[in-house]
């Protein structure tokens, strides 16, 4: 049989070597796995973290590994690219950070050396290059040793577990086809054996490589949340009647399909996919993850209440894909094929999809195979961005038949593109509210869609806004304060409610994540549109929202708890409740009792005097926060950009004029405002012209958030951008204009007089 042996312990790691070493060096650093090069620089900002070639050495002895005729290692993941050694000789090279991948290690000596060279890169090759996540380098996932007999199943294909099996439901009963790969099968059967509960329910035997059909009686369903059930198929390998090799896995029986109208469907029954989607990276440790942090990050969505989650942006560890098994949870899986089409990395993205399917075949969890996100960002007309996508799709239909294709596109694609019509379903990236735009676009940019392709299953696979330990009562887009999260969720909620037609709605994001590129929010190198901190160790207020409105445990939370110094005399005070009726006390007084309407939010006025205890009760719970008068405004709660260009004490804001504070869509809704948007166009756009002439390159660009955009494009997103306040395009314009600058732009805007009310 074989024999699985963890090797994390007892590395070395060197960033400074020049190659893999043959022997076991002196100097280098001491580490265990899983490990990453970037858990500091890749979190702190300034798109200065290490990409490169990184070494890691571990000494074998022969007494040390595995009983077996053959041995192999097994990486559950190194990123980005990796190069294997086995005693000096290069015995594997794997190209993509997420997968599992395996070399065997012959010629086996009394002490041997096992050495990787790590690679994380720039390169055009290698998925992904382009995206707002840190690629973190190293060996960050498990490494295992197996040894197996030489009749064995096979571990040379894709990092398979070498066992399929498809459940299909007939009546009351499963009809279940398990298939294996073996190597080395002369002379050799399979029994085949079904475990419900540990107890064996089906069993056969069959010749090597065959597939083998099993009815399980009286299936039980896997049904989601509502009830997990997982069944275990073993597969035993038997050589001239002895038995020498054995496998298993876990599956669910289920069945589901995806309506235009209802959403989607599992075992014929509506089941409302809302949920999250999911980065795995943590502070300080990037994506070199323990099983207690899957754990922790499992928990937090299921107590969110989400019966969905979009595991983004790449493969993700088979701890949480068993996890989600377990759980109920539906997931959406997809490969790094993100953000800019590369023509050389169509081989990157075949193999990538070949291992995320072999890989995860058997996990009942998973009902669509992502073939890329925002891949369209500079233009969705490229004919072999096109021709790729038609081959995964058509890949991911000839390798499994029993789940749907589905893309995540970006708001500025258009909706009669061919690239959206590829995959079976579909999601829109929107930001509308957040980005530009405002949150009432949302759900009519939906129904539009559905009116013009009304066969065509449409959801949200990315919606969001970020918030840090900002505060204000007079929320406003882009100010990053929990409190405008707060309400953009909450009008998402109430927009997504309405429409039971979106197959799934992700929200962007469950956590907050590492983007070393970015520079905003007042903390640099972070994504902050989680509905958790990146420390797992605050929950926003928009969590509660979603908990609120997904979780049917009663609960009850008063929100912004962080913002206790406010400045006006009634103050506005929101609690999050699913219980029928909700009463607020302000210093043991009842301020009143609300009756819970369509959605679960619940809004008070509270005097603001002194200092004053908030509760509020519900069904026998209560949440308690404290709000304090004061005079002036705390400054602690106002957002201070580092190194941002400008920030908000500078700019100067007239009663009944314009600002830079202002949106786009209102200044230019004044003839004055007009003709001021122009003026500000041309100078973005010779500003454009001017940095393109600087590189050499011909025509007007521009770079916003990291990502090439044109004129055309810019035109195509106006509707979105009519919610951009000035100072928000001058942020993402990344310091192409100076202070003294933008302060003459807003002096211009300040001459220009508003609407009267």
């Amino acid at each position: 049989m074989r024999n699985i042996k963890n090797i994390n312990a007892g590395w070395l790691f060197s960033k400074e070597a020049k190659a893999a070493p043959s022997y076991l060096p002196s100097g280098w650093n001491e580490i265990d796995l899983p490990y990453t090069w970037n858990g500091t620089d890749g979190q702190d900002g300034g798109n200065d973290y290490y990409r490169g070639t990184c070494f890691f050495v571990k000494e074998i002895k022969a007494e040390d590994m595995p009983e077996g005729k053959k041995v192999y290692a097994q990486f559950d993941g190194v990123n980005s690219s990796c190069k294997v050694y086995w005693n000096g000789k290069e015995i594997c090279e794997h190209h993509g950070g997420y997968s599992t991948f395996r070399a065997e290690l012959e010629d086996v000596k009394a002490e041997n050396i096992l050495a990787l060279a790590v690679d994380n890169s720039p390169n055009d090759k290698v998925y992904p290059q382009n995206a707002d996540f840190t690629f973190y380098g190293g060996i960050y996932r498990d490494v295992t040793l197996i040894g197996v007999p030489e009749n064995h199943f096979d571990l040379d294909y894709y990092g398979s577990p070498s066992i399929m099996v498809t459940p299909e439901i007939k009546g009351s009963n499963a009809e279940v086809t398990i298939k294996t790969f073996i190597e080395n099968d002369d002379d050799c059967k399979v029994k085949y054996e079904i475990l419900a509960d540990g107890e064996i329910i089906a069993s056969t035997v069959g010749d090597e490589d065959d597939e083998v059909k099993l009815t399980i009686e009286n299936v039980r369903l896997w049904h989601g949340r509502k009830d997990p059930y997982l069944y275990t198929a073993k597969a035993t390998l038997i050589c001239n009647g002895e038995e020498v090799d054995e496998i298993s896995t876990r599956f669910g029986c289920r069945t589901f399909r995806i309506d235009p109208d209802k959403g989607f469907i599992l075992n014929g029954e509506e089941y409302p996919l809302r949920g999250v989607s999911r980065h795995q990276d943590r502070p300080g440790i990037g994506n070199a993850l323990l099983p207690e942090h899957h754990k922790e990050d499992l928990d937090l969505i299921l107590e969110v209440g989400a019966t969905t989650i979009r595991l983004a942006h790449y493969q993700h560890s088979q701890c949480f894909y068993y996890l989600c098994d377990e759980a109920g949870l539906v997931l959406w899986a997809e490969i790094p094929y993100i953000s800019k089409h590369m023509p050389g990395g169509y081989d990157n993205t075949i193999t990538q999809m070949k291992e995320l399917i072999v890989q995860n075949y058997n996990h009942p969890s998973i009902v669509v195979w992502g073939l890329s996100n925002e891949i369209t960002i500079a233009g969705a007309s490229d004919p072999d961005l096109i021709r790729n996508h038609k081959k995964l799709n058509d890949l991911c239909h000839k390798m499994d038949k029993t789940r749907l294709t589905t893309v995540a596109s970006v708001t500025m694609c258009s909706i009669d593109s061919e690239y959206v019509h590829i995959s079976d379903v579909l999601s829109y990236n929107h930001y509308f509210g957040w980005y530009g735009g405002t949150t009432d676009m949302n759900g009519p940019w939906f129904d539009d869609f559905r009116k013009k392709y009304p066969k065509k299953p449409i959801g949200i696979s990315e919606y969001g806004c970020e918030a840090l330990d900002w505060h204000t009562s007079t929320p406003i887009q882009g100010d990053y304060t929990e409190e405008y999260q707060s309400f953009y969720h909450e009008e998402l909620i109430k927009q997504i409610a309405e429409r039971p037609y979106l197959w799934a709605t992700h929200v962007w994001n469950m956590f907050d994540f590492a983007a070393d590129a970015r520079a905003e929010g007042g903390e640099n190198g972070m994504n902050h549109k989680g509905l958790v901190t990146f420390d797992r160790k605050y929950k926003k207020d928009s969590f509660y929202a979603y908990k609120a409105w997904l979780n049917p445990e009663p609960m009850v939370h008063i929100c912004s708890k962080r913002y206790i110094d406010r400045v006006e005399d009634v103050t506005k005070v929101t609690v999050y409740s699913n219980c029928n009726e909700v009463e607020l006390f302000a210093n043991g007084v009842s301020v009143g009792k609300q009756t819970k309407g369509k959605y679960p939010f619940f809004y008070f006025e509270v005097k603001n005097e002194g200092e004053t205890t908030l509760t509020a009760k519900a069904d026998g719970l209560e949440d308690t926060a404290t709000i304090r008068k004061v005079d002036t405004p705390n400054e602690a709660y106002i957002m201070k950009e580092e190194g941002a260009v400008i920030n908000w004490f500078d700019i100067t804001m007239p009663d009944g004029r314009f600002s830079i504070n202002d949106t786009i869509g209102d200044i230019m809704s004044t003839f004055g405002g007009k003709i001021a948007m122009v003026k500000i166009l041309l100078k973005i756009k010779n500003a454009m012209t001017a940095g393109k002439e600087k590189d050499g390159k011909k025509g007007g660009g521009l770079e916003v958030a990291g990502f090439s955009m044109n004129m055309g494009m810019i035109k195509n997103v106006y509707g979105m951008a009519k919610g951009f306040t000035v100072k928000r395009v001058f942020s993402m314009l990344g310091g192409k204009f100076t202070k003294e600058q933008i302060l003459e732009i807003n002096a211009m805007l300040n001459k220009v007089r508003k609407p009267s009310k």
